[in-house]
């Protein structure tokens, strides 16, 4: 019997079980929160209670591996958006809509719930309450955990063909390969010091015709608050605000309710003027954006992958989390169904996920980078790669074709590398020359 151990049952983790299902006679979870099938916040997911996008191609992969999973996500009250519904602003300027653009609105335990419900009903797939504690070797591969049960005093061995790391930020993946004589992965990372706090706000006759809001204020930008509004499940908003370093938001009601009312942001000051808010407001901080190369590795056992955060980790306020995490499972299924031997290191997967990884770092790490707080790494290029970024941006507000593909790419369904290609540069001139020329002269 082929057994395959997943550690993690975050978003990240079901989705490599709901992969492994097909190819392993047996797929077991160790989570070590109690992770029932509730739709209560899993203490370890400490941003749980935090605004989380699902982006166009997060849903398409949720719905290829789950069919059926958006109709019971809405039924269960979840809000679909499309095209005008979704607002964007730059900078407090609002963009021409993208009729094309749809995500969906709910809460993170919601998803979590519905999603683990769908992989667990595979009768191949169980979760196990336990806390890992290192991996075992056999020679030059991964041949099971030891992991302590909920409630236990004393390790247990689960042997496996393969282990599926899916711990998140906080992996141990490290720790437990340079005690057992392996090279890490070299880690990277790039000062963020985010923070966002977030608030639900019950809903009433405002603002009709919006269902999403998405607020960015670049470094260049007038303003230090970037916002973000959900309508989720229950009749409610969910409301994010997010700053930098000494800026970062606080559990403070009222501070929180006078940043959102005096935003640049019509739908969110109206939101935060007009409707009562729900509960605490809760925050979340996020010291760094990072990611693992284990591509530049030489050697690594058999037997081992990675996913999710436990892999990279980026600045959630542009919401390539959840997509990310079921773009690796993905990548999981194409290296598994290569029938690569599993005795042999999984290159072929590392190579896979390496070309999502630094997509999403392209994009995310590109304005954080601007940051006045940040210092680096800078890859080469940077300053033109800025200079453009910025031009881009602006042009992305008069131009509805290359918004729609800016759209594309923060979707994660187009490559970053297509905002650079010379057909969208020239856009992107055509359009600042543009809006030169019907911007209204001042006079005095």
């Amino acid at each position: 019997m082929r057994r395959a151990i997943v550690l993690g049952g975050s978003i990240a983790g079901l989705g490599a079980a709901r992969v492994l299902s097909d190819h392993f006679d047996q797929v077991v979870i160790i989570e070590p929160d109690d992770a029932s099938l509730s739709s209560a916040v899993r203490r370890g997911v400490p941003q749980g209670r935090q605004v989380h996008a699902v982006l166009s191609m997060g849903s398409d992969l949720l719905e290829r591996w789950l069919p059926g999973l958006s109709d019971d996500l809405v039924a269960d009250g979840a809000i679909p958006s499309y095209g005008d519904s979704i607002e964007h602003y730059v900078d407090g300027v609002h963009k021409f809509p993208d009729y094309s653009e749809r995500t969906i609105g709910l809460t993170r335990p919601l998803l979590e719930m519905h999603v683990r419900r769908r992989v667990l009903a595979d009768s191949k797939v169980s979760q196990t309450r336990g806390r890992a504690q290192s991996l075992v070797f056999t020679g030059e591969r991964v041949t099971g955990v030891r992991y302590v049960a909920e409630g236990a005093q004393d390790s247990e061995t689960l042997t496996a063909d393969l282990v599926v790391d899916a711990t998140g930020r906080g992996t141990q993946l490290d720790r437990w390969l340079s005690s057992s004589g392996w090279t890490a992965p070299p880690l990277e990372r790039m000062d963020l010091q985010l923070g966002y706090a977030t608030a639900l706000f019950k809903s009433g006759e405002e603002l009709p015709e919006v269902d999403v809001v998405q607020a960015i204020s670049t470094p260049q930008g007038p303003h230090r608050d970037s916002f973000a509004a959900v309508r989720v499940e229950g009749g409610r908003w969910m409301v994010v605000v997010s700053a930098y370093a000494q800026d970062r938001p606080t559990r403070d009601r009222e501070e929180f309710l006078q940043r959102c009312r005096t935003a640049p942001i019509p739908p969110i000051a109206e939101i935060a003027s007009q409707c009562p808010m729900e509960g605490e407001v809760s925050t979340y901080t996020m010291a760094d954006s990072r990611r693992r190369r284990f591509t530049a590795l030489d050697r690594f056992p058999a037997g081992l992958v990675a996913v999710g955060d436990a892999v990279a980790s980026f600045n959630p306020i542009y919401g390539q989390g959840v997509t990310s995490a079921m773009l690796h499972a993905s990548c999981l299924s194409a290296y598994l169904r290569s029938e690569v031997p599993l005795d042999e290191p999984a290159w072929g997967y590392f190579r896979r996920v390496q070309v999502i990884v630094d997509a999403a770092w392209e994009l995310s790490t590109l304005m954080d980078l601007a940051l006045p707080h940040v210092d680096g790494p800078y890859p080469r290029g940077y300053r033109f790669a800025s200079w453009y970024s910025e031009k881009l941006n602006r042009a992305t507000v008069s131009d509805p074709n290359l918004h729609r593909l800016f759209l594309q790419v923060a979707h994660m369904r187009k490559h970053p590398r297509v905002l650079s290609h010379p057909k969208t540069m020239l856009a992107v001139s055509r359009a600042l020359f543009i809006a030169r020329q019907f911007t209204p002269a001042v006079t005095v």
